[in-house]
């Protein structure tokens, strides 16, 4: 692309930026001939039409995606804004690489951007409307991908925090943590919405549950390799011992998720060897199991960059 980005993201994003401050100008002029017989008329034909990613029917459909018609403005801002954080979400991916904290950053933009949908604009689209919505346009789920965002972010300050090599054991185990406590919030927060929307991607749900028990494990691996340079191995083994009993139950059924889950239980399984085998042979600790073990709370440390709505000052005039 000659003079701009070469980012497919980044072009997205520059004209939602553009398209969005319009369409927050024209609903609110709307808003003020609301009651207006020919504004009515016309808002009923606007056969305003979003296909879904998240519906389980866009994923069994055979004939192609489900679209939702819903003759609101409202919808149609809504839809937009979630288009807009999920351009964000995955232009903070290619951040990924190669400058960390501006992918954090990018991240919290778009959580703020879900939270700002969940809280300030689909609560009246739920009072408003009574036909079938999809799961996209729905507070409970737009909450979710909120968390799941700031999740997201803590990931990459803790990779940032791995690399500088800096970071102790501890701190590093309580991150982790805390970013399967967003998830587990983000779970609750589905969960809050049943009956706002018919059905929800099962792939999805792995989705969140997969990540959870990835920092689960990679949390604790974490916390048994403080504990065993606290000279407490017989703890630290009874505690990855737990770990790995725990995620072997929650392995994905995607295969291409099952690799990665094997190579991490992989890496937690040799450090727990180690460690056994070092405490046969040396220490002769007592391995503690079940309620015996310690508990680790998480720690979130991540916020939501507030997100601002921009509206383009221009007087409308409706014919009518």
């Amino acid at each position: 692309m000659s003079g701009g980005s070469t980012s497919r993201c980044e072009q997205e994003r520059l004209r939602l930026e553009n398209y969005l401050p319009l369409l927050e100008n024209f609903i609110s002029h709307a808003d003020i001939v609301s009651n207006n017989s020919q504004m009515i008329r016309w808002t009923s034909q606007l056969k305003i039409q979003w296909s879904s990613v998240l519906s389980s029917s866009s994923f069994f459909n055979l004939t192609g995606p489900k679209f939702f018609q819903i003759d609101n403005l409202r919808f149609e801002l809504g839809m937009a804004l979630f288009l807009y954080g999920a351009v964000l979400r995955e232009r903070a991916l290619e951040f990924l690489p190669s400058d960390l904290k501006q992918s954090a950053f990018i991240y919290r933009e778009a959580a703020g951007v879900f939270h700002y949908l969940a809280h300030e604009v689909l609560p009246s689209l739920h009072s408003a409307i009574s036909a079938e919505r999809p799961p996209e346009a729905t507070s409970s789920v737009t909450s979710a991908i909120s968390l799941i965002c700031l999740a997201e972010a803590q990931a990459v300050y803790i990779r940032k925090a791995e690399e500088t090599g800096n970071t102790g054991f501890g701190v590093l185990a309580k991150l982790h943590l805390g970013v399967a406590e967003l998830l587990s919030e983000a779970v609750g927060a589905l969960n809050s919405g049943i009956g706002e929307y018919k059905a929800i991607s099962s792939r999805f749900l792995e989705f969140i549950s997969s990540c959870k028990a990835l920092h689960e494990l990679r949390g604790h691996t974490y916390f048994s390799k403080g504990l065993k340079h606290d000279d407490q191995i017989g703890i630290a083994i009874g505690v990855l011992r737990d770990a790995l009993s725990n995620v072997k139950r929650k392995m994905p059924g995607d295969d291409s998720w099952k690799t990665f889950f094997r190579k991490e239980i992989e890496h937690s399984a040799d450090t727990l060897q180690k460690f056994e085998h070092e405490n046969e042979f040396v220490w002769h600790e007592k391995i503690p199991s079940g309620d015996e073990l310690p508990l680790l709370q998480g720690n979130e440390i991540v916020k939501i960059e507030p997100y601002r709505p921009k509206k383009w000052e221009r007087e409308l005039a409706f014919k009518t």
